[in-house]
């Protein structure tokens, strides 16, 4: 039995020998170690290698992201100051244009007498105004026959801020009820019966607004809002379900201001409703 046994460990050992290399065979435990050791110190260099590229990457990476941040705040900052400017040069030019206009067209209103120059557009009776545009309160005397055209100025630019500056339609419809009723000799006048249906039109009070296009339409034709009124009117009519004589007006838009934007936007809108009835 010791025999056999000695035998197996003989066996078992040959088969352990035989199977380690050579080179391995010749290393001495130590050394074998020192090798592992060296191997794992060369892994463990080049894992953090690795790991400073990579912070390095993603900190050019974050460098990057906040100069394009950086640039797009500026463009944004850029764009806003440029829709000012372009807001402030519209209006000044839509004033001087319509001043312009009311000193060389024979039809505008020469006096407070005049009766196509009504101190008011039927949308801004007082039984006819909901009370997010109530009119303004009634002057103490009649106009002037000679108004100040610094304060006609002023308050035309006041109401017409009001709209397109602050976003206050309600506060902007008041406003240009006033002009109205203040200076209704003014130049201004088809601009503010415009504005007071754009005043009315942005804040879905589609019968007001039809109401000033129409005044605007039926006592100031010629005007130079004409094309964007009758355009205005049509989408009213369309919305109060007036379809038939909305499409009639902007048809007119599109047969008489041919080339216009208020005629492309008239046949864009003939087009989609066109197609509403498919």
């Amino acid at each position: 039995m010791g025999r056999q046994r000695i035998l197996c460990v003989a066996t078992v050992v040959a088969a352990l020998v035989a199977a380690t290399p050579a080179a391995a065979q010749r290393l001495s435990l130590g050394e074998r170690v020192t090798l592992l050791e060296n191997k794992a110190n060369v892994d463990n260099q080049a894992a953090v290698q690795g790991n400073i590229e990579a912070q390095n990457r993603i900190v050019q990476l974050q460098s990057e992201v906040q100069s394009l941040r950086n640039q797009v705040e500026t463009l944004q900052n850029e764009i806003a100051q440029l829709k000012q400017t372009n807001r402030q040069q519209y209006l000044d030019l839509d004033g001087r244009l319509a001043r312009l206009e009311g000193g060389a067209a024979p039809a505008a209103p020469a006096s407070p007498q005049n009766p196509a120059a009504a101190p008011a557009a039927p949308a801004a009776t007082p039984a006819n105004a909901p009370a997010t545009a109530a009119q303004a309160p009634a002057a103490d005397g009649a106009a002037p026959a000679a108004a100040d055209p610094a304060a006609e100025e002023a308050a035309y630019q006041a109401a017409l801020d009001a709209l397109v500056e602050r976003f206050e339609a309600d506060q902007s419809a008041r406003l240009f009820q006033g002009f109205l009723r203040d200076y209704p000799a003014s130049p201004l006048v088809p601009n503010a019966y415009y504005w007071l249906g754009e005043s009315y039109y942005v804040t879905q009070n589609y019968e007001l607004a039809l109401e000033a296009f129409q005044a605007l339409l039926s006592q100031h034709a010629g005007s130079r809002k004409e094309a964007d009124a009758l355009l205005k009117l049509g989408y009213c009519q369309i919305a109060l379900g007036q379809r038939a004589a909305g499409e009639e007006s902007l048809r007119q838009v599109s047969a008489r201001f041919a080339g216009t934007d208020a005629a492309g936007k008239a046949e864009s809108r003939l087009r989609t409703l066109a197609l509403e009835n498919r």
